[in-house]
């Protein structure tokens, strides 16, 4: 385990799962729920956007998959990693997505809402006589479309074969290991024009980026099927809810599905809105505690860089007892600097990784000697340097 000079500090700003809390040995760390310089922020929802940041934090830890409360570009200028949990709620998102497609199918929102009001007096013949309003469709022989294609839209995808649905997906970002883990009965379209046109519903899971911001908009839910069915639970951001009511008002869409209510959309016939409720399992809130705070462990132990949304995927085994960890920008030159000032110092690079993503870069290094502070100082000044851990074993 790596020396400190004393307990590190991590500030809780969200409610995080004590099946994962428990993993931060209290030898070693301190949980707390105020602090002005934490060495880590653990956090679920809480907008982080004009946090002030102390030089003391080491990395940031976010229970879920979405990084849009995060003031990510800040931190990576300070060298700060941001983890998430990719993969870890995508179960409790896909049953989700199972539920609002039946939800839609078999109108049961407004099927509740007529039984919720009915007179009891001569209930069962108004029974009988309102229900024909909420005939539904079955599943089985519709099609559909699935946009994004990683951990929760495969799951979705392969949950929908088996009930007997034809599956058309779209992603053109597809990473090898979810084109691996997607059923081979998932047909590919090849635009988004393409799978709307074709799919009688439609289950969005992408990222809010700029570039998926109204994704779904007025222009291509003209090219939707009449009575075809929306489903968001990926962000809200991603579909243009104006759009959304125009579709609905002019009966090209019967239901729109969202995880997201805003409040144009409350009340709307059509809409069936859930308070955010995609992750909110136990075992999902379990799985994304768990999964964060041993990466952030590994981090700040070993350096180990594993989703971090900022910086590169990067794990090197130890081969020494003296490890550095240098978080820098993806410039020219620095494994030559980072070379010469170990060099010059007569420290012996034993094993060396250095990994890039985007404009950040990431990079290990184990020697065979001690490393001295001034060494450390030499380290940050190296123009492109953002933050230098060393991180040595007790032996």
């Amino acid at each position: 385990m790596a020396k400190t000079a004393k307990k590190l500090e991590v500030l809780v700003l969200n409610p995080i799962a004590q099946v994962g809390l428990k993993r931060l040995p209290a030898e070693r760390f301190s949980v707390v729920k105020e602090s002005r310089a934490p060495d880590v922020i653990l956090v679920r929802s809480q907008d982080m956007h004009g946090m002030k940041f102390a030089d003391s934090l080491k990395a940031v830890g976010r229970a879920g998959a979405g990084v849009n409360n995060i003031p990510v570009p800040e931190l990576s200028k300070m060298g700060v990693p941001v983890f998430n949990a990719p993969g870890a709620n995508a179960n409790a998102v896909k049953e989700l997505v199972l539920a609002g497609m039946l939800i839609a199918a078999r109108n049961l929102a407004p099927a509740l809402e007529f039984v919720r009001n009915l007179d009891r007096n001569d209930l069962a013949k108004k029974v009988e006589a309102g229900k024909k309003a909420y005939a539904g469709v079955e599943l089985p022989g519709h099609t559909l479309g699935v946009l994004g294609l990683g951990k929760i839209g495969s799951l979705v995808a392969d949950a929908a074969i088996r009930l007997g649905m034809n599956v058309l997906g779209y992603d053109p970002e597809i990473t090898v290991d979810a084109a691996w883990s997607l059923p081979s009965q998932v047909r590919k379209a090849h635009s988004i024009e393409e799978l709307l046109k074709a799919s009688d519903f439609v289950t969005l899971h992408v990222p809010l980026v700029e570039k998926t911001r109204n994704l779904v908009n007025a222009k291509n839910l003209e090219q939707m099927k009449h009575g075809a069915v929306l489903l968001n639970f990926s962000r809200d951001g991603v579909v243009d809810d104006a759009a959304v009511l125009k579709g609905l008002a002019e009966k090209r869409l019967r239901c729109y599905v969202t995880d997201f209510p805003a409040a144009g959309l409350i009340g709307v016939p059509g809409v069936v809105a859930l308070p955010h409720l995609g992750a909110s399992t136990r075992e999902a809130e379990d799985n994304c505690a768990v999964m964060v705070v041993d990466q952030v462990r590994e981090y700040l132990e070993h350096g180990t860089m594993e989703n971090a949304v900022n910086f590169p995927d990067t794990r090197m085994t130890r081969e020494s007892p003296y490890r550095l960890a240098i978080a820098n920008a993806n410039v020219p030159n620095m494994l030559a600097s980072i070379s010469n000032a170990m060099g010059s110092r007569k420290i012996n690079i034993h094993n060396m990784l250095n990994k890039s993503k985007g404009e950040m870069a990431y990079t290990l290094v184990d020697v065979d000697s001690p490393v001295p502070e001034a060494a450390i100082k030499e380290l940050c000044g190296i123009k492109g340097v953002l933050a230098v851990r060393y991180l040595p074993v007790e032996q």
